[in-house]
């Protein structure tokens, strides 16, 4: 057996137990939370990222509670419905606007009624009684100051269950609502406002009614929440 130097001997023992540290129990539970402290990390990123804004990124629920809504029969009813929707900005366009898309559900086992949108369009606004002719842009403010978005909707006949064959009418809907903007992270708060459909009323121009007018009143028929939704709540466009 060839003898080997003290230095020889010593290296190999410290390499041995470099080695042996690296399958330690301490080494594990290190690497671990590590493993851990990362994970914790990107939920934290995920959970952050689902802010609520005013693009397809977000769905947003609309709830109904309408009352005094005509039928084709000339009753007038009350409904509670759900409207799921997503929000799409044009560009170009100041203030910011666009059109409304409906979502469907992926299940409506809740026994809440839907009801069938045709079109919708939103338009972010200063009070509408009280404009201040876009002041930003004098520079009085750093960035354009929406605390409104006007929003319409036009729904589809919606059947009513019995046997006289009833349905409510299409409507077209309208709403004023508060809108926020965190100026730090862009997510949006919308309030809960009043719903109004609009009655029309045709009247004389001139005293022998050749010509005529129709003139527009709003009418509340009911309220209005609305709600951002994770994504596993929906499913596809109409």
């Amino acid at each position: 057996m060839e003898n080997h130097s003290l230095p020889t001997i010593l290296a190999l023992l410290f390499l041995a137990l470099g080695t042996s540290n690296a399958f330690s129990p301490t080494s594990r539970m290190t690497k671990i939370a590590s493993t851990r402290r990362l994970s914790s990390a990107t939920s934290t990123m995920l959970n952050a990222s689902h802010k609520a804004t005013l693009t397809p990124d977000t769905t947003w629920r609309l709830r109904f509670s309408l009352n005094g809504v005509p039928t084709k029969n000339g009753r007038k009813v009350g409904e509670l419905f759900n409207v799921d929707v997503q929000f799409s900005e044009e560009d170009g366009y100041e203030p910011p606007q666009g059109d409304v898309t409906q979502i469907v559900p992926v299940s409506s086992k809740d026994g809440i009624k839907y009801l069938k949108v045709k079109k919708g369009r939103w338009q972010l606004s200063e009070d509408p009684e009280d404009r201040k002719d876009g002041l930003w842009i004098w520079g009085l403010f750093k960035e354009p100051l929406y605390p409104f978005m006007l929003l319409q909707i036009e729904t589809e006949e919606y059947s009513l269950p019995g046997d006289e064959e009833d349905a409510i009418e299409p409507l077209k809907l309208y709403a004023q609502i508060n809108h926020k903007r965190d100026k730090d992270t862009g997510e949006i708060e919308l309030d809960a406002a009043t719903l109004n459909i609009r009655e029309i009323e045709t009247i004389k121009a001139d005293p022998f009614g050749a010509a005529k007018i129709d003139l527009y009143e709003e009418v509340k028929c009911g309220q209005m929440t609305l709600r951002p939704l994770i994504e596993s709540n929906v499913e596809a466009t109409l």
